[in-house]
């Protein structure tokens, strides 16, 4: 129980130094949303709209103490602020648009890479100094190697440009209505492809790398020999003795490419002008539109901190010695 309350503290006080700071740093940068939104006009802007435009961006001569709180409570109650670059749409309904299709995605993709490539592991780990150890750590590897914007830049070119086999761009075709409908989502499917296949192969090696060292190591422990000599069959000592304790770092691999999920692949999705987070957010930066590059450093801050903090929680399930630590402590 006390480890739990200290991991729960910790997301707590986490979640707000990365609130808090979310509301110093672009407080720190020279200029406001509104003068550069004026600049966009050309100066033919009236005050009074420039005053509305500040007021609606957060922006006044308060004391920066009620500021701050004012702040708190505007996140609390989802008031994010509006988006310059698509004024006046919320914030919050650009990530609200934005956050499904980097999740569904990178998800996917993550989910067939961690799965494939800890069993991938397991086996070349179990038929250690044959052809599949010697080989299939090399591929992947080389290919982890490639840069994910080059490798789809190929991919674009060979399978979209040159035979036309895939889709180049988009989410979904133009042909379909966007809805819970059979057409709209095999069109989805059909356009992430060319884009799953990149970021699956730029991650799986490390799934595959990793489980096979962890299971080496871990198939030269002594209760993994002791139950070897005593004639333990071979699925159950590889998945009920080796693989198990084998997963364990695996676990701390999973939290930090889930936060790298929520972030977004931002190249790749510029890329395949596909609308996620990563497209969004390097939209943002170019367009200087801080009310949603604040946004998207909140809801990326947040999630990464939850997923973390449920790692921790599965983490210790799984390795009851951590649990201890944290009582100890």
């Amino acid at each position: 129980m006390r480890y739990f309350i200290n991991r729960l503290i910790f997301l707590i006080v986490s979640i707000w130094v990365a609130v808090t700071l979310n509301f110093i740093l672009p407080r720190m940068m020279p200029g406001n949303p509104a003068e550069i939104m004026l600049a966009k006009f050309q100066g033919q802007m009236p005050p009074q709209a420039i005053h509305a435009l500040m007021l609606q961006f957060g922006f006044s001569n308060k004391p920066m103490i009620i500021q701050y709180f004012q702040y708190l409570h505007s996140m609390l109650t989802g008031h994010w602020g509006l988006s310059f670059t698509y004024y006046p749409t919320p914030v919050t309904k650009i990530i609200e648009t934005s956050l499904p299709w980097t999740l569904g995605l990178l998800g996917v993709a993550w989910v067939v890479a961690v799965v494939s490539g800890t069993i991938v592991g397991i086996w070349i780990a179990w038929h250690r100094g044959g052809r599949a150890d010697s080989s299939i750590p090399i591929i992947t590897t080389f290919f982890q190697s490639v840069p994910g914007f080059w490798l789809g830049i190929v991919l674009i070119y060979f399978f979209g440009f040159v035979h036309s086999w895939l889709p180049m761009n988009h989410a979904f075709g133009s042909d379909v209505t966007p809805g819970f409908n059979g057409p709209f989502i095999l069109s989805i499917m059909y356009h992430a492809i060319l884009p799953l296949i990149v970021i699956f192969l730029g991650s799986v090696s490390g799934w595959i790398v990793g489980m096979r060292n962890n299971m080496i190591m871990t198939l030269g422990e002594d209760y993994v020999v002791f139950a070897e000599a005593k004639g333990v069959s071979t699925k159950e000592l590889i998945m009920g003795y080796a693989a198990r304790n084998a997963l364990l770092p695996q676990v701390t691999s999973m939290a930090i490419a889930l936060s790298t999920i929520i972030g977004g692949q931002v190249l790749i999705e510029q890329i395949f002008s596909y609308p996620g987070i990563g497209f969004q957010l390097a939209t943002a930066v170019s367009s200087e539109d801080y009310p949603l590059i604040q946004g998207m450093f909140l809801i990326i801050a947040v999630m990464t901190l939850v997923i973390n903090f449920v790692v921790d929680m599965l983490y210790g399930r799984l390795d009851p010695r951590v649990r201890r630590r944290g009582q100890a402590a």
